[in-house]
């Protein structure tokens, strides 16, 4: 089974989370995330983004987990990714929500 690298909280880097950040789409990701709550599989994080080829979407959950972001767990087939809020609110206080605030509502998808 595959095991995810994440960056212990002490050694989280303002200029890699806020690179991570820089991102529309991982943006919108952190976005639903947040207002999730209690992490989000594959399936459901994906919904939001639905335009965006699960490759893609790979790779910039990637980025994420590597700036200490997010958090990756298996679960079965799925990989359930998690807001490290708590993390990076003690690293850096207050810049997550004040981020947040800044970010629109994604544009609702039309089939």
């Amino acid at each position: 089974m595959p095991s995810f690298m994440h960056p212990p909280a002490e050694a989280l880097e303002l200029h890699h989370v806020l690179s991570a950040l820089a991102d529309p789409t991982r943006l919108q990701i952190v976005r639903e995330l947040h207002r999730a709550g209690n992490g989000l599989n594959c399936m459901n994080a994906a919904a939001p983004f639905c335009r965006v080829p699960k490759s893609t979407l790979s790779g910039h959950f990637r980025v994420l987990r590597e700036s200490g972001i997010v958090t990756t767990t298996k679960r079965g087939v799925e990989n359930i990714n998690v807001l490290r809020y708590d993390d990076l609110e003690a690293r850096f206080p207050g810049l997550l929500p004040t981020i947040l605030g800044f970010v629109p509502a994604p544009e609702p998808v039309t089939v």
